[in-house]
């Protein structure tokens, strides 16, 4: 009996003990309460020790959370509406001032950190236009958001690390406009270069022309000269031929005459006695 007495005596003491205590790990931060009242926030990692009933304690994690906010349409200097996805890397800050605020609430967190972004968002891109946005100051703008958004997060016990843009948008509707745009331009461009194309064949194809007229003419100015040079050496010979054997040269045209004549069906009347047939005449 007395056995068990100790035993269950032990038992309430490490329950008891178990009470008194709690740990913090690493990623954790920790308030302890009195009676409702927080007391101490700066816990470190390790062992500690509380009343029992009397403290309470809460937990919250310290660690790098990632609010993905949904993408939002803002106005651009132009007057032009963008869609933008984004999201902010945090964490708490002050814990007291995390749990008073948003009572340690990470979604109420969001909400409220959302609205500030947002709010950033607008003040910047209204003075910007397109082109700068998406080109020229993205890094500007992340430096700027991040600038403005700390002091208003530390109000709610936040600690802003980063805020980046993933993309941005124009709207279907605007960016059919746009690429209807881009595709008139596109074909501008075409059409210019199929017209200088147009205008470099032809320049070509008249040049080809006019060497191809050179050409002709150039051969045929040779073939003149050389038909002239022929005709002059076959002259040359004639002459000489016949003035080698005049006689002979007349009685072998002759004959050459009166084959063409006889094998023709044509019909002539002659006089017998013209020089025609003057060597039908002539007897050996």
């Amino acid at each position: 009996m007395t056995q068990n007495k100790i035993l269950v005596g032990l038992g309430a003491l490490l329950f008891i003990g178990m009470m008194c205590m709690f740990t913090v790990s690493e990623t954790e931060k920790a308030i302890k309460f009195r009676l409702g009242e927080i007391v101490k926030n700066d816990y470190e990692p390790g062992l500690h020790f509380k009343w029992p009933f009397i403290n309470n304690v809460k937990k919250f994690d310290k660690r790098i959370q990632t609010m993905a906010a949904k993408p939002e349409r803002f106005l651009t200097a132009e007057k032009k509406n963008v869609i933008v996805d984004s999201f902010v890397k945090w964490r708490i800050g002050d814990v007291t001032t995390f749990y008073t605020v948003v009572a340690g609430d990470v979604d109420q967190a969001n909400l409220r950190l959302d609205q500030i972004i947002k709010d950033a968002f607008r003040g910047e891109f209204g003075k910007r236009n397109i082109k700068q946005l998406v080109s020229t100051d993205r890094q500007e703008i992340r430096e700027i958001l991040i600038k403005n958004a700390k002091p208003l997060a530390a109000d709610l016990g936040m600690e802003i690390i980063d805020v980046q843009v993933m993309r941005i948008d124009l709207p279907e509707e605007v960016s059919s406009s746009v690429f209807r745009r881009m595709e008139a331009e596109r074909e501008r461009v075409a059409r210019e270069f199929r017209s200088q194309g147009a205008e470099a064949a032809e320049r070509i194809r008249a040049d080809a022309d006019r060497q191809r007229v050179v050409t002709m003419a150039n051969a045929f100015r040779d073939a003149e000269m050389l038909r002239g040079e022929g005709d002059a050496k076959s002259a040359e010979i004639y002459a000489k031929a016949y003035g080698a054997d005049t006689e002979f040269f007349t009685f072998y045209r002759s004959l050459n005459a009166y084959k063409k004549t006889f094998t023709s069906s044509s019909m002539m009347v002659l006089d017998p006695d013209s020089d025609y047939f003057r060597y039908f005449k002539q007897q050996k």
